[in-house]
């Protein structure tokens, strides 16, 4: 029977919400104050949920070594970057950094440092503690 694991951690980066393609009204109308020109930023707080098998040598679920050097390699890939300069996937006209486009992201690559059959179940990407976005396996 399978049973999860979630690990937490935290990193702060800029980013801002933009369409390149569409002019400057329609991005603050579609997106707001996250629209502006000048960057805002965030605390964020992630919860990486892991699935598999106890394994009974262990104890473990997953290969909490390999969990926790993804989430290591992605903190110091996100922790004080701009998201929209610093990581190609969200580039002007590519992924716009949004929670939930974060959390997928994110678990793409938590997924791929797993071994045979451990799956993330969830990733949860919250910018403050009023809004949050979880993607789901």
């Amino acid at each position: 029977m399978p049973v999860s694991l979630t690990r937490r951690f935290t990193f702060a980066a800029a980013h801002r919400y933009r369409r390149p393609e569409w002019d400057e009204a329609r991005n603050a109308a579609t997106f707001g104050k996250c629209a502006r020109p000048q960057w805002h930023g965030h605390t964020y707080v992630c919860d990486v949920t892991v699935a598999g098998p106890v394994d009974p040598l262990t104890g473990f679920c997953c290969d909490l070594v390999a969990l926790d050097g993804a989430i290591a390699a992605l903190r110091e890939r996100l922790d004080h970057a701009n998201l929209v300069l610093d990581i190609p996937e969200f580039h002007e006209g590519q992924r716009i950094p949004t929670c939930e486009e974060l959390a997928a992201w994110i678990a793409a690559r938590v997924q791929a440092a797993m071994s045979a059959g451990v799956s993330v179940e969830t990733v949860t990407v919250a910018e403050d503690p009023t809004l949050a976005a979880t993607w789901r396996r």
